[in-house]
């Protein structure tokens, strides 16, 4: 049975459930057996479930073939505590599946989910609309600058200054908009990254699937300039990230046998060891890595793998929602999988699985999960961990259509513009308008204004007073990185500098630090002392 693809929509993995428990229902086939010398009829044993749904599921273009007896094992136990399905004597909820000869029947009827009531409005005050030009700024011009022609125009290109889209007017007005603060880029970010996702997902709204709420626009921000030259999402508070001798335990597997850089000493099963560091630390987590709030989306992406560009994109947006601790940690954990995966080099870490089946078995459940226990998270994690998995390197890249399109909506808000008296339009809306506007200022020198939006873009962060200090010298500093020359001519010395931007607080170097090892049941745990 193929089954067929749920598509993206609100609450999909309710629909997920109910469906399967439909086609179980409807599929699994029933007869008489005989247990405790007496027959029941309409009954499956336990092993019989198991060799069925597993069938089942490994033929669903929702689950694929990689789905093991095991995870279609705890899958049967979910139903059998839901009463999905009862033993002879009626019991559920409290008795565990057995995959055996046991005996189990259909109730009269299996409960289905309910989908969620609750609706969350498309106006939601939570998601900001984007900045326009409603509020703008006069900028000072000389007496009659916008009415008399230059010297050097000719008629032609008079009429093409002041004639675009409405044909001669009388007067109009140069205007600019306010100073974007920070907190309005955030902002920015946050609208144009929800409504990408929602295209990408092909929704015609985002209600039940993702919560404003829990969209945060400087973590965005963060995640999409805040990186090494890996990629790697670099955090502001080192307490955020992982403990040193899990990365230590991470980078040892990744780049395997050269990766014990600390000369722990190597014994048999070192390397299992090693794994078990790991899978501790990252089934300690309080929640999955991908969070409970973003469930929906990463279950609706699920319906786009096979269609692989598509999936990447909409993964390339959702992960960009992360905390960026959890972006962090997440690709990390992906790059580790990845490369034992396809290391030939490392011994087995399982005796009768293959790596690659290990790695997703310990670790899906670490990336996505669901608050309600009676979801399919395993079988879907494992899906959407495997495809992340293989694609790792490109799903962590910020969209190229999204940043450009958040880029010309800020040069938009930053540029000069033309309003005419009278007219309630916004001609700066329109293709054509920059298409004749940006011929006119490469043939007329630029006369108006003493500040380019740059550098007034850079004078509104120096004087934002809302800002903090830390944030403050990140935000100039990648400035300082992107327009070098605006920044020097600002700052010509560190004696300017230091008299409008606070100083963070020195400190202290830490002594160096000598260990001694312990037994390594954990490798990667020390017994530290520290020396002068």
């Amino acid at each position: 049975m193929e089954g067929r693809v749920i598509g993206a929509g609100p609450y999909r993995a309710t629909k997920l459930w109910n469906e399967t428990i439909q086609l179980f229902r409807g599929g699994m086939p029933l007869r008489r057996h005989w247990a405790h010398f007496r027959y029941y009829d309409c009954t499956f044993s336990g092993s019989e479930a198991v060799d069925y749904l597993n069938q089942l599921l490994r033929h669903n273009c929702n689950f694929g073939p990689e789905v093991t007896r095991y995870q279609t094992l705890q899958l049967l136990r979910k139903f059998l505590k839901a009463h999905v399905i009862e033993d002879m004597k009626g019991r559920h909820g409290t008795e565990d599946f057995e995959d055996n000869s046991h005996l189990y029947r259909f109730p009269t009827l299996s409960p289905l989910k309910s989908f969620p009531s609750r609706s969350l409005s498309r106006n939601s005050p939570d998601l900001p609309r984007l900045i326009r030009w409603d509020d703008y700024e006069e900028l000072p011009q000389q007496e009659n600058t916008a009415l008399v022609k230059s010297t050097g125009m000719t008629s032609d290109f008079w009429t093409k200054r002041h004639s675009v889209a409405i044909g001669d007017v009388n007067e109009c007005k140069l205007i600019r908009r306010k100073d974007i603060t920070p907190k309005q880029v955030d902002n920015i970010w946050k609208s144009m990254t929800a409504s990408h996702l929602q295209r990408v997902l092909g929704l015609t709204t985002l209600d039940g699937v993702l919560n404003p709420v829990h969209v945060k626009g400087n973590h965005i921000v963060h995640n999409v300039f805040n990186v090494n030259k890996s990629g790697i999402v670099v955090l502001e508070n080192n307490s955020d990230d992982m403990p040193y001798w899990v990365i230590s335990a991470m980078k040892c597997l990744a780049n395997w046998p050269n990766g014990n850089d600390a000369k722990q000493p190597v014994y048999p099963g070192f390397e299992r060891d090693v794994l078990k560091t790991v899978i501790d630390y990252y089934q300690r987590l309080k929640e999955p890595l991908l969070t409970f709030h973003l469930y929906e989306v990463f279950v609706n992406i699920l319906s786009l793998l096979q269609k692989q560009e598509l999936a990447t994109e909409a993964l390339q947006v959702s992960t960009l929602l992360l905390p960026p601790p959890n972006r962090r940690h997440l690709q990390l954990l992906l790059r580790l999988m990845a490369r034992v995966s396809q290391n030939p080099h490392l011994p087995p870490l399982n005796d009768t699985i293959a790596s690659r089946t290990l790695m997703v078995q310990m670790f899906s459940h670490c990336v996505l999960g669901s608050p309600d226990e009676m979801d399919l998270d395993e079988l879907l994690a494992s899906k959407l961990v495997t495809f992340m998995m293989e694609y790792h390197n490109t799903i962590f890249q910020v969209p190229d259509k999204l940043r450009h399109q958040v880029e010309e909506h800020l040069s938009h808000l930053r540029r000069v513009q033309i309003k005419y008296a009278g007219s309630d339009t916004d001609f700066s809306t329109s293709p054509a308008f920059y298409e004749q506007i940006s011929k006119v200022e490469s043939e007329e020198p630029k006369v108006i204004g003493t500040q380019t939006p740059l550098q007034d873009l850079l004078e509104g962060l120096i004087s934002d007073k809302e800002l903090p200090p830390k944030d403050k010298r990140k935000r100039l500093k990648q400035f300082q990185k992107s327009y070098p020359e605006i920044y020097r001519k600002r700052f010509p010395s560190e004696e300017s500098r230091a008299a409008v931007i606070p100083e963070k607080n020195p400190r202290l170097k830490p002594h160096r630090m000598f260990f001694n090892l312990k037994k390594p049941s954990n490798p990667f745990q020390r017994s530290w002392s520290f020396r002068a």
